[in-house]
């Protein structure tokens, strides 16, 4: 018998319980639990995991110590090789006929540019920077070219009014030879890079190496090979500055456009003509950020050298801080600060240049009338290093100079009365300092300590694990095990918890001033001008207002760490927030959402990959930045690297600089996914 066959509208009907059927059951609610959904994700459970068993194994055993039968004597070996180093400087053919050569084209080339500013005498320098600000600008009336000459102008008289144009002179002719050197070294890495792929795989964990290494890092092989002095400093400063105009360069060439290749390929160009006439002329724009990026690593990279001989304004800024005269640092970081502003203004106004000539076109006889400017700039020179003595004095007279020093030190000492102890009920600086060391520091200092090395090693696998790959996490545990290998595991642990402090601090900080800088326009362009010298600063310099606020301590070195760090988070959170699809926005307005859940529901879950970029930067700076705190009483590992390259101690500042290397590998591993796990 077939059944009833119901009609469209009975279909449609809901249909309506009769009064035999009683009322219809309940349907049970199917909505997941949280419980349900955590279980439901093996990830969480296995990190919630490993976390209780970090916390019950430390509550247990009280003592992570690093087990003594898995450490090794790297002193011993090291102190057999700095002997040797000391006894055969001056008479093995290695130094003699190979690394002698470098060390005297480093300190000829540096002494010749001082010679030539010297010759040149202050009016001469002055001419000539102001001139060379003014032609990177346009060299023209142009708004943009009148503001860089102006601005070299300004640096150059401050410099020479504030007391310290001789230490200027010395960091700006250790500049120039580092940064030619750099430039040409780094572009040469690029172009290799950029037109070979086996060079780009063979090059790219150089690179990502180089970028998590502390500059110290650099500094103690090299003081060990040319000992201390100028050819150090400028060896490890063009070391250090070289990858970013590389990977620039590489980037540039690798995403010419292809139709301007196919182009100059259909035209029958070789494959050097592609080169010089496509490739490299549209990678120009890409090349000029990197060479703004390799002169802001150069300045902060010769700053730090005054610790090993590299003279110069961080000469002075590392002197005063060590006799706590906070009035002579802080106008030696003045000069500095001013110094990366012209630096960074001229570059990146010669980057604008380059914009302009590509979208508008550049006239002939504009072209010929920027030839004659950079003509004229080089006949000045001449002229200035013939008969400049003769014009006015080599220095800047001291008649014309201006004592700030000791009104500095007065209202230091003044704020550390006033604000460091003696706010009513606050208490002050000094006294948060204090108590966030108390507080926060060593509390977490001591759960690392009484953490046992198996779990903490388990954690880092886990993390490395769940935000990578297996890679990330082996190479997680490998640095782990290092660190302990070499005996360093307690002051290792030290270092670990001031970075996570400064780390939490700087990532919550980047990401609510990245958040107002994306939504309100108007704290965007507060904050502009502030990040923008904020960035330009080399890393010595945040020292000197922290120890005026703080004194030396480890919150001194974290709150320095987050001053320098945010700029970088604020910037990428701001702009991932930024570019956001618009259309993803839209749908949100007009299903009636308000601003707090656009941002929480839409924004940051689509800006989720810029916020792991901001974090992973973030990472690598507070580490940095940590350690130079060994200067201002951070202690730990910073602390062995200082004394290691004051005293040339290769056995204690060797190691401790390989530990730094391996903790910021493994913190970069750790906060940086894998391009799988990240969902778009």
């Amino acid at each position: 018998m077939s059944s009833p066959t119901l009609t469209k509208d009975e279909d449609a009907r809901p249909a309506t319980p009769g009064p035999a059927e009683g009322p219809a059951p309940e349907r049970p609610d199917t909505t997941p639990t949280a419980l349900s959904r955590f279980l439901g994700n093996p990830k969480a459970v296995v990190l919630v995991c490993a976390v209780l068993v970090v916390v019950v194994s430390a509550l247990v055993s009280g003592s992570g110590a690093w087990p003594g039968a898995l450490t090794a004597d790297v002193k011993s070996p090291l102190n057999d090789l700095d002997d040797w180093l000391v006894d055969n400087r001056d008479t093995h053919w290695l130094f003699l006929y190979f690394l002698l050569h470098f060390s005297n084209a480093a300190e000829s080339s540096v002494d010749s540019i001082t010679s030539l500013f010297d010759s040149m005498g202050w009016i001469g320098v002055t001419v000539i920077g102001t001139l060379i600000a003014w032609a990177g600008g346009g060299a023209d009336l142009s708004r943009r070219a009148l503001r860089t000459g102006a601005t070299g102008l300004a640096v150059f008289l401050i410099c020479g009014i504030l007391g310290v144009w001789e230490p200027t002179m010395e960091t700006l002719a250790l500049m120039v030879v580092a940064v030619v050197c750099a430039a040409v070294l780094g572009f040469l890495l690029g172009l290799a890079s950029g037109l070979s792929d086996r060079f780009e795989r063979i090059l790219r964990p150089v690179f990502d190496t180089m970028q998590v290494m502390p500059a110290f890092a650099f500094l103690l092989p090299l003081v060990l090979l040319f000992n201390i002095g100028t050819p150090s400093a400028l060896i490890a400063t063009v070391i250090y500055a070289s990858p970013p105009i590389a990977r620039l360069t590489a980037l540039g060439l690798r995403s010419a456009d292809p139709a301007a290749l196919e182009a100059s390929a259909s035209l029958g160009a070789s494959g050097w003509q592609q080169l010089v006439t496509a490739k490299l002329p549209l990678a120009r724009k890409q090349m000029m950020l990197g060479l703004n990026q390799t002169i802001m690593m150069c300045l902060s990279m010769v700053v730090l050298a005054s610790l090993i001989g590299g003279g110069g304004l961080g000469d002075e800024i590392y002197q005063a801080l060590g006799a706590l005269k906070i009035g002579e640092a802080l106008v030696a970081g003045v000069a500095v600060v001013l110094l990366a502003v012209l630096l960074d203004r001229t570059t990146a106004a010669a980057g604008e240049r380059l914009d302009d000539v590509v979208k508008a076109g550049l006239t002939k006889t504009m072209a010929r009338l920027r030839r004659a400017v950079w003509g004229l700039i080089a006949v000045l020179i001449a002229l200035f290093a013939a008969i400049g003595s003769a014009i006015g004095e080599g220095e800047w007279p001291d008649g014309w100079t201006v004592d700030f020093t000791n009104p500095i030190d007065t209202a230091v000492n003044w704020l550390t009365d006033h604000i460091g102890s003696g706010i009513p009920v606050l208490g002050g600086t000094i006294t948060w300092a204090e108590g966030f060391t108390e507080s926060v520091l060593n509390p977490l200092r001591s759960g690392l300590l009484a953490t046992p090395w198996w779990a903490l090693a388990l954690l880092v696998a886990v993390i490395g694990w769940i935000v990578g790959t297996w890679r990330a996490a082996l190479t997680g545990v490998i640095c782990l095990a290092l660190v302990g290998w070499m005996s360093l595991w307690d002051v290792a642990m030290d270092t670990l918890s001031q970075v996570l402090a400064g780390l939490v601090l700087t990532v919550i900080l980047g990401v609510v001033v990245g958040i107002l800088c994306a939504r309100i326009d108007r704290v965007e362009r507060i904050m502009r001008p502030v990040l923008d010298t904020m960035q330009t600063m080399p890393q010595f310099v945040y020292l000197i207002p922290v120890i005026a606020l703080v004194g030396q301590n480890r919150t001194g070195g974290i709150l320095a760490a987050v001053i320098y760090a945010a700029p970088a988070v604020i910037r990428i959170t701001a702009q991932g927030l930024r570019q956001v699809d618009p259309a993803a926005m839209e749908a949100a307005t007009s299903l009636g959402a308000t601003g707090r859940q656009q941002l929480f529901g839409v924004q940051l879950p689509l800006a989720r990959k810029s916020i792991l970029v901001a974090l992973n930067q973030g990472v690598v700076l507070v580490l940095s930045m940590v350690v130079i705190a060994g200067l201002i009483g951070g202690g730990a590992l910073g602390y062995m690297v200082v004394q290691g390259l004051s005293k040339g101690n290769l056995s204690q500042g060797f190691p401790a600089g390989i530990a730094i290397v391996c903790l910021g590998i493994m913190l970069d591993r750790l906060s940086q996914p894998s391009k799988g796990r990240v969902r778009d």
